[in-house]
């Protein structure tokens, strides 16, 4: 088993480079099994969640060549599977999006229901709902799988009851080919979703309005070869751009979209962190102590609940008392258990926390609950007095390209270890 070890007390000061969005390449690989032709994606991220989307693609018979480590070709011209099994479905949330990219491709999909990180109740409902509009026939099968089957998709009016990036995603690529125009409405608005439709439309789609609540997909029937670079990671930028406030740094982070950071920059700026913006960088730094904040989690372009865990870190040490809203999931404050034995003092209550400063916080066995919060318990090892070891680091490592290799360059004392597996865990 590894673990990752921290000694607590650096600062991050330095220069790092931010990988292409996990968010949007976890969508755009499996839009690949639109085009019959040969796709060159850059930017990929080398993370364990694109690794499991391009073992589904090889299952499904895609060719897929490494140019290097970050651009990769595919050629899905000679495709013979319509199945995601369960094993490779179970460890990432986004194996859904195969439902709408083989719905597409073929008329008929079978995929099992998807893993990922556990935040509560997380419905496939929409996502079905939009399939259903489109035309498609849905099968609840044994062993978790889901069949969904159409002779011809038409294109419809799609009204989703949440904002939900995941059922825009699949509204998106079981319409892109559809008969006629689909409009589907209240949809995400995440850079991602931009990014997704931009893919598309470089391989001759007619999709317009993303970014906004409606979005508008004029059918096609063939899509060609492209070569697109994925955009880069909205939540990685603002997760190192949390943990130089943290630490007190002065990071110069690169690769970055700022529009894309502009809520997280705001609530760093609320809390006396300096933060500079250039073309395509961002600057943070901290000397200040951190001040209270109240921070709400929303769909974008509110503040990102996919920061919510890393910036608990920072109200956990900043002066007085903060309240954090989750306004997106149920459940997303398991994590806060583990920062409690580091001496995070927060008190849950359903979909809000409230956090009273403490001076510091004091190192501690502690086990990554989900992704996130993984990356959260990484930020207060690297504040915290003394040495922090993080187990079940897979989740972390689902996200997050050579997070140990960035955090060393700007300075931390931080290292994977390998543990023999008959040694006894911290007790939960």
């Amino acid at each position: 088993m590894e673990i990752i070890q921290i000694c607590g007390g650096n600062r991050l000061v330095g220069e790092i480079e931010i990988s292409g969005a996990k968010n949007a390449a976890v969508a755009i690989l499996p839009a690949t099994l639109l085009i019959e032709g040969v796709c060159r994606v850059e930017n990929v991220p080398n993370i364990a969640d694109v690794t499991t989307t391009l073992k589904i693609l090889n299952l499904l018979g895609s060719k897929i060549k490494y140019i290097n480590k970050n651009t990769i070709e595919i050629d899905n011209r000679n495709l013979h599977n319509n199945i995601v099994p369960y094993d490779l479905a179970r460890s990432m949330r986004a194996s859904y999006y195969f439902l709408g990219a083989l719905l597409s491709r073929f008329g008929n999909a079978r995929v099992s229901m998807p893993g990922g990180c556990n935040f509560g109740v997380r419905p496939v409902d929409q996502h079905l709902k939009a399939f259903a509009a489109l035309g498609a026939s849905v099968s609840p099968m044994e062993n978790g799988m889901i069949e969904v089957v159409a002779d011809r998709l038409t294109g419809n009016s799609i009204y989703l009851d949440i904002v939900s990036v995941g059922a825009t995603v699949n509204a998106i690529l079981s319409s892109v080919k559809a008969r006629g125009v689909t409009i589907i409405e209240n949809a995400a608005k995440e850079p991602h979703i931009v990014d997704l439709a931009n893919f598309l439309n470089s391989a001759g789609a007619d999709i317009r309005g993303a970014g906004t609540d409606v979005i508008k997909v004029y059918g096609v029937d063939i899509l060609h070869g492209t070569s697109y670079a994925i955009i880069p990671d909205q939540i990685e930028a603002g997760t190192y751009m949390a943990a130089t406030a943290a630490t007190g740094g002065d990071v110069l982070i690169k690769n970055v979209i700022p529009k894309h950071l502009e809520s997280i920059t705001a609530k760093l700026q609320e809390m006396g962190v300096l933060v500079e913006d250039f073309d395509d960088s961002i600057h943070v730094s901290r000397q200040n102590p951190l001040n209270q904040c109240n921070v709400k989690t929303m769909p974008h372009p509110g503040f990102p609940t996919d920061m919510q865990p890393q910036f608990s870190v920072l109200l956990s040490i900043a002066e007085g008392t903060s309240i954090l809203t989750e306004g997106v999931y149920d459940n997303r404050f398991r994590y806060i258990e583990e920062l409690r034995r580091m001496g995070v003092q927060a008190q849950v209550d359903g979909k809000v926390a409230v956090f009273q400063g403490v001076d510091y916080l004091t190192a501690a066995p502690v086990k990554a609950t989900d992704l996130r919060g993984g990356i959260a318990m990484i930020i207060a090892a690297l504040v915290a007095r003394g040495v922090t070891e993080i187990e079940e680091i897979q989740h972390i490592e689902r996200g997050y390209e050579n997070i140990v290799e960035k955090l060393s360059a700007l300075g931390a004392q931080i290292k994977r270890v390998t543990v023999p597996d008959s040694v006894v865990s911290h007790a939960l």
